[in-house]
């Protein structure tokens, strides 16, 4: 018998598929959500879109995908109350420096995997040579490392939900970016994957702040404000950057409330960044399409992410008035 024969795939694609769900059944079983949630992926590509198990398999991953996101919350209230209790810009900065610090803690190990990738080292190094010789080795170092924060940030949101990727790779004068080996189930995945690069670039930003603050050197709070900059301009809610990810899943009113959010912030900042921001938001608020329930954790997040990061954006820095 061939063994590349139409039958012998067949059954060999059926072996896998029912090794799949059978890894899938004992690691949801055990608790391992993130590991369920992995091979009901992998089960996914090896059956046609348009067939009843594919459809079976794509309801399971969303349940998974959802009970993680339960997981990961503490016990609250109403989305109203969790809105009004966290919109407060001091607050906002305790809260969210507090926990995406824990987080980073968390994934130092993921943090330093980044690091024994040979094309993720090779492309940081010629990006960091390239921004040294425009702004200097301390100001170069400090951009490449929040950057590369920035995408392990998006790399952790994948692994949480069970969706392979790459180690970050850089483009110098551009950024960086991280390749997924497989989609996310839907909009509400897509969304917490776009913002986690934001809210880790977030803690790369505060952790610069905090070593100006005690140590008083200028570099820092520049490396501070410019990388909380552009984590504030990757929320544009547009194509494919993060805030255009995070803002499918709004609704019209939740829409505006981000709207509202990036004016006030322009306002006390004078950022102008923000009033782009605004200005395209404000397009799609008043758009169609929006989805009519929309995501309250979403519209939360985002929103504290507009504020802190425009605060930060907008500290001084000492020897100079020049914005980034």
């Amino acid at each position: 018998m061939r063994l590349d024969c139409p039958a012998c795939r067949r059954l060999t694609h059926q072996r896998r598929l029912e090794e799949l769900a059978a890894e899938a059944e004992r690691a949801s079983a055990s608790g391992r959500t993130e590991a369920a949630l992995a091979a009901w992926r992998e089960a996914l590509t090896l059956l046609p879109p348009a067939s009843r198990q594919y459809e079976s398999i794509s309801n399971s991953l969303s349940r998974l995908s959802q009970r993680i996101d339960r997981g990961g919350r503490a016990a609250q209230g109403s989305s109203w109350r969790v809105a009004a209790g966290t919109l407060g810009a001091a607050g906002v900065l305790a809260w969210k420096g507090k926990v995406v610090l824990l987080a980073v803690a968390s994934k130092a190990k993921l943090l330093l995997a980044g690091l024994g990738n040979s094309g993720t080292v090779f492309s940081m190094l010629l990006s960091l040579g390239v921004y040294w010789t425009a702004f200097g080795w301390w100001f170069a170092l400090g951009l490449v490392v929040s950057l590369y924060v920035h995408e392990i940030g998006h790399v952790a949101a994948l692994r949480r939900y069970g969706i392979p990727a790459s180690a970050p790779m850089f483009v110098p004068g551009i950024g960086a970016f991280v390749r997924m080996k497989q989609y996310p189930a839907d909009a509400r995945e897509d969304a917490r994957v776009g913002l986690a690069g934001p809210v880790w670039g977030l803690g790369a930003a505060v952790v610069s702040y905090a070593a100006f603050l005690a140590t008083g050197a200028p570099i820092l709070a520049a490396i501070a404000r410019v990388g909380a900059w552009l984590n504030l301009f990757n929320l544009l809610p547009f194509w494919q950057l993060d805030g255009g990810r995070g803002f499918r899943v709004l609704s019209r009113s939740q829409r505006i409330a981000v709207v509202v959010a990036m004016l006030t912030a322009w306002w006390g900042t004078g950022e102008g960044s923000l009033l782009l921001l605004a200005v395209v938001g404000g397009v799609q608020a008043v758009g169609t399409g929006q989805p009519s329930d929309g995501d309250w954790r979403c519209c939360v997040e985002f929103v504290q992410l507009v504020v802190v990061l425009a605060a930060l954006a907008a500290v001084g820095v000492p020897g100079t008035t020049a914005r980034p």
